[in-house]
């Protein structure tokens, strides 16, 4: 019998629940129909990438030479894509970061790799709030690390501090958050992230060595908050941006995103030599080159937001009319009801009487609740909601 990493043995064949549902939703569709089920699974962009992102991968096909187009960049990416990144940052942040605070990744999930085998050491402690993307924990503890989960203020999902701060210890190493928020939506409040920053700034005094702030933001273009979101590092120094354009731009299957590591870093130059480290052992080197030059093109650019804005409040006005309850989600494509029972799993089997594909929030450290992703034609929606009606009345609701 072959000798193997049980642990990646293990991690190959369970897969996740939002996985386990969106199976689940095309194995019944090729049986009824794909117009029959209403599938509200997985967060794959419906709107398409803005027509500038065509018109850019024509445009450099035509004119570059194919060999310098689809060759190696250095590994933390080409200069001028950096420079450009960092030159679009500051232009929307009032900021000054330059090419080499920039780590160009195959995606925000191998920007958080990076950053956690960058810092991880045995022993620490990572710390995040439910509910949180699952794999956080798969990349955590893959990096030597254990995750700590703050449990949910279930009423509007801003952070518990309260249970934050029992959370904290002398082997915390970073905090994980990221907002607007997969699954709720939620945006973290400016006054949260300042309450975020001064804690953080404090527990790091008081046990003698830097506690980072790991800000995940793959969803950061996609709010619909009457307020600009909090950028993070200008209330928190030692900050590390993970990000992608795979929701902005609709681009999930190109994989390209960044590290940010801002000047104000403590250590700077050896934790950007740490990440890119980090990138060198695990295989995440040279984002894919024709991609970069995209990013750069067409940075600060979004898909057409104002779909998933109208997908939101066509959804959740009627999810609350029924009689459901939701935090109200300003940003993202994701609603996080809770379920008129306690347990979510059975929920989601009952919708799944319907046709309707929903994920439980369990996975994401929160039972009790569900995750319902919008990102899907507005007709789907309004397809769906006789749906909801009925596990509604099923409830008693």
């Amino acid at each position: 019998m072959a000798r193997l990493s049980q642990r990646m043995v293990a991690l190959g064949t369970a897969r996740s629940e939002i996985r386990e549902a969106f199976a689940f939703a095309q194995a019944r569709a090729a049986v009824v129909g794909p117009e029959n089920v209403d599938d509200f699974s997985i967060g794959n962009p419906s709107v398409p990438a803005p027509p500038s992102v065509a018109e850019t991968i024509h445009r450099l096909v035509d004119e570059i030479d194919p060999v310098a187009l689809h060759g190696y960049t250095p590994a933390q990416g080409a200069p001028d894509v950096r420079q450009a990144l960092a030159e679009d940052l500051n232009g929307r942040f009032g900021t000054s970061y330059d090419k080499d605070c920039l780590y160009l990744t195959v995606g925000a999930a191998a920007s958080l790799c990076c950053c956690l085998s960058a810092m991880g050491c045995e022993g620490d402690e990572f710390i995040t709030f439910a509910p949180y993307f699952p794999e956080y924990k798969v990349f955590v503890e893959s990096a030597g690390g254990k995750l700590i989960a703050v449990p949910a203020d279930i009423e509007d999902f801003q952070i518990d501090f309260a249970a934050f701060e029992q959370a904290l210890s002398p082997n915390t190493k970073a905090v994980i958050i990221n907002t607007p928020n997969n699954p709720t939506g939620v945006v973290y409040s400016r006054k949260t992230v300042e309450k975020l920053g001064r804690m953080l700034e404090d527990k790091s005094r008081e046990y003698g060595h830097t506690i980072y702030l790991i800000s995940d933001e793959p969803y950061r273009e996609i709010s619909y908050a009457d307020e600009p979101l909090p950028w993070v590092p200008s209330y928190y120094a030692n900050t590390l941006i993970c990000y992608s354009y795979s929701k902005s731009l609709s681009l999930p299957g190109q994989r390209i995103g960044y590290v940010l590591v801002p000047r104000t870093v403590e250590d700077f130059d050896l934790v950007y030599a740490a990440i890119a480290g980090a990138g060198r052992a695990l295989g995440y080197v040279c984002a894919p080159a024709l991609f970069q030059l995209v990013a750069a093109r067409c940075a600060g650019q979004t898909a057409d937001i104002s779909i998933y804005k109208k997908n939101r409040d066509v959804l959740l006005n009627a999810l609350r009319e029924m009689g459901y309850t939701c935090a109200q989600p300003d940003g993202a494509f994701y609603l996080f009801p809770r379920t008129p029972e306690p347990d979510a799993k059975a929920f989601c089997e009952k919708a799944k009487a319907y046709d309707l594909v929903l994920v439980p929030g369990d996975s994401f450290g929160c039972p009790g609740h569900v995750r319902i992703s919008y990102c899907v034609p507005t007709e789907q929606i309004l397809r769906a909601l006789p749906k909801f009606r009925k596990l509604a009345d099923d409830y008693g609701l």
